[in-house]
């Protein structure tokens, strides 16, 4: 019941979006994507370019904050930095909202320095949008697989002295692979 609430929360927030769709095939289930590329065309093809040359597949969830976000893409499974493209320009104020189940772009202080990582939002984070200042680029939706984000944020954290982060899965959240979908809405993903 929690999940059906959730879906239909997000579905009635949210624009129809109707755009790429791609699966994530993680460790822990399987979440799908709806892409946005009439709001944020750059940062959905910046994305595609990542998904398309399989560089996601074996990469990490490296970070997880119960209650807000859980981000990856960056690293590979060993903690080694993943290579990158150019940055992507910011299209943090084209009306999407860093709502739950959204997805958007990590970057560094620097609003345009987004490259390959990316996070869910666990929650509403609001305070992620653009306002006066640029916020995180959102650029797509979770439409399937809600349950797996809450098998994420119950993974325990802690401290990664290699990442010298905190927040680190202790058990790890392997992004197995990342794919486009069929552009057949009635399609279900295909089996890795």
């Amino acid at each position: 019941m929690k999940a059906i609430l959730w879906l239909l929360g997000t579905l009635l927030a949210l624009p129809v979006l109707a755009g790429p769709r791609v699966e994530l095939v993680t460790n822990m289930g399987r979440l799908e994507v709806e892409l946005d590329e009439v709001a944020a065309p750059r940062t959905v093809a910046n994305f595609l370019r990542y998904v398309d040359d399989g560089s996601y597949n074996n990469s990490l969830f490296h970070r997880l904050i119960p209650g807000f976000v859980v981000q990856g893409g960056g690293y590979g499974t060993d903690f080694s930095p993943l290579p990158t493209y150019e940055p992507v320009a910011n299209e943090s104020a084209n009306g999407l909202s860093n709502l739950s189940g959204t997805i958007a772009m990590a970057r560094t202080q620097a609003p345009d320095s987004a490259t390959r990582q990316f996070y869910i939002n666990l929650k509403d984070n609001t305070a992620l949008d653009a306002g006066s200042q640029p916020g995180y680029t959102v650029f797509g939706r979770v439409i399937r697989g809600e349950e797996v984000l809450g098998k994420m944020a119950a993974v325990p954290t802690g401290m990664n002295l290699q990442l010298r982060a905190r927040d680190v899965p202790q058990q790890p959240i392997i992004l197995l692979e990342v794919r486009r979908l069929a552009d057949d809405a009635g399609e279900p993903p295909s089996e890795p």
